[in-house]
């Protein structure tokens, strides 16, 4: 099957200035057997671009925000994914569709509140955390996370 994850990240959300502070998203994509080893891989590659790139420099949380399964690839009409708008200043919330598609647009409303991420008002829970100027994991997914239909 192929898992496609949808993260938000935010970095040094506690720094005095704006532009000291980056908010952002990502995919990664993966073929393996179930979600399980899905997120175990995505886990390994995130911590890769720690250690190897300035992708996540700092203090970092990570969310899984979406866990998408495939079992093929569309092949006569292309899958659209990760449609967002944006309304005014960035600081503000705004709508995303991941999948949409003709039975439902699957929209959902993002916010951030108190540097926390949620999603049709709902927290999110944390994937991965990093501290600064270390690669070193402070938390990870575990027994407190669980996959649920949701994700």
């Amino acid at each position: 099957m192929y898992f496609i994850g949808n993260f938000t990240y935010a970095t040094n959300q506690e720094e005095t200035f704006e532009k000291d502070r980056r908010h952002g998203e990502f995919s990664l994509i993966i073929d393996a057997e179930n979600p399980y080893l899905a997120i175990l891989k995505f886990k390994d590659r995130i911590v890769k671009y720690r250690k190897i790139s300035d992708l996540f420099q700092g203090d970092c949380f990570i969310y899984l925000i979406q866990l998408f399964e495939l079992d093929q690839f569309p092949v006569d009409e292309a899958m659209m994914f990760n449609y967002k708008s944006i309304a005014g200043d960035p600081l503000m919330p705004f709508i995303r569709c991941s999948m949409p598609n003709d039975l439902t647009d699957t929209c959902r409303l993002f916010d951030w509140k108190n540097n926390i991420p949620e999603i049709d008002g709902q927290k999110e829970k944390l994937f991965l955390q990093f501290e600064s100027s270390t690669s070193n994991i402070l938390s990870e997914p575990g027994d407190a996370f669980e996959l649920s239909p949701e994700i």
